[in-house]
């Protein structure tokens, strides 16, 4: 038994220990953190696959005191190891998909070559092994009673998760912070790439009431078309209209506010780092001008809560790794934050 109320979490952390230098293990944590180093669709920056484990370094020098929730962390954080196999077919998928991904960029018909057909066949495969994948990770954990978060690599990552959730908790609506709409149909022929995600949510998982999405700011006609025909199944709050409000006058507050009132009782988070303003995010996979501070994210987070509104779980995807620990210093204070209002919202 893993002895939290006396450790000090004003110590050095201890790298070898686990996620925040915490010294907890899987059976005891009330939190998981599931990995999943997968990036083979990402259309254009790579390198999230790799930033699990960048995070865990970072996460070392994450203060464990939070105003918010002061003794979040007794409650026992835990992230599993990498699953190696994982990556290392997400690392050569990842080759096959750019060498088709430049194939179709120059106009090249598909059909005509038979190598580019396998390829196409062997991605949307692998996207196929990775939901199931992810599936039964977090299915295994919610039976057990845990609290499970994921971290990624790219935004495909989330729809396993999303499906164990839904057949545990019923219905629910995310909370998408996101540069894009992701309802992308099979996006460059990849039936589960990271544009797809919320397309492929919203089909397949009918739990799921709503997705509201916040920050939004680049799309496709396609998209446009998708959401206005949603019948209020996906609710977006784009990030020009939201910075034209304040520019106008209007509080976060009161934005924030109307936002939260369009969520059902039970809300999962799905952030993508790109969401963020740049600054806070350079390498992440697909970066927009734009985004937001660190901190309005936290703020209407914690509106969600004080509204009697119950997070049940999230993930925190499209972290980008560069040759500094910026991005993933970043990435661990995110998740750190979203531990703690995880585990409060569910004591």
């Amino acid at each position: 038994m893993v002895d939290l109320l006396n450790y000090d979490p004003n110590a050095v952390s201890n790298p070898n220990n686990n996620i925040f230098g915490l010294p907890t293990d899987e059976e005891t944590a009330r939190l998981v953190i599931v990995p999943v180093p997968w990036e083979v669709s990402v259309s254009y920056g790579a390198g999230t696959a790799r930033a699990p484990e960048a995070i865990l370094k970072a996460s070392m020098q994450v203060d464990l005191f939070d105003p918010e929730v002061p003794e979040g962390w007794k409650n026992g954080y835990y992230m599993r190891q990498c699953d190696r196999k994982v990556l290392m077919k997400s690392d050569y998928l990842r080759k096959e998909a750019e060498l088709y991904i430049d194939y179709i960029s120059k106009g090249q018909e598909v059909a005509a070559n038979q190598f580019m057909c396998k390829t196409m066949r062997d991605v949307n495969e692998g996207g196929n092994f990775l939901n199931q994948w992810v599936y039964d990770q977090t299915k295994a954990l919610l039976d057990k009673g845990k609290l499970v978060a994921l971290l990624g690599g790219d935004h495909s990552i989330s729809l396993g998760y999303l499906k164990a959730i839904g057949e545990k908790e019923g219905d629910y609506g995310i909370l998408q912070i996101d540069a894009h709409c992701d309802l992308r149909k099979a996006y460059e022929g990849f039936n589960y790439s990271h544009a797809s995600i919320m397309y492929n949510a919203l089909e397949e998982i009918p739990q799921i009431s709503r997705i509201v999405q916040v920050g939004v700011r680049d799309y496709g006609s396609d998209e446009w078309d998708y959401l206005r025909n949603s019948n209020g199944r996906v609710v977006t709050y784009f990030d020009r209209d939201i910075k034209n409000r304040l520019f106008e006058g209007d509080t976060w507050k009161r934005i924030a506010d109307e936002i939260v009132s369009t969520l059902p009782q039970k809300v999962y988070v799905s952030f993508d780092i790109d969401g963020l303003d740049r600054k806070l995010c350079p390498h992440t996979g697909t970066p927009v001008p734009g985004g937001f501070e660190m901190e309005e994210t936290f703020y209407l987070f914690r509106k969600v809560i004080e509204s009697g509104r119950q997070l049940i779980g999230f993930d925190l995807c499209e972290v980008g790794i560069s040759d500094t620990d910026w991005n993933a210093n970043v990435g661990a204070r995110v998740l750190f934050k979203l531990c703690n209002l995880l585990v409060a919202s569910n004591s």
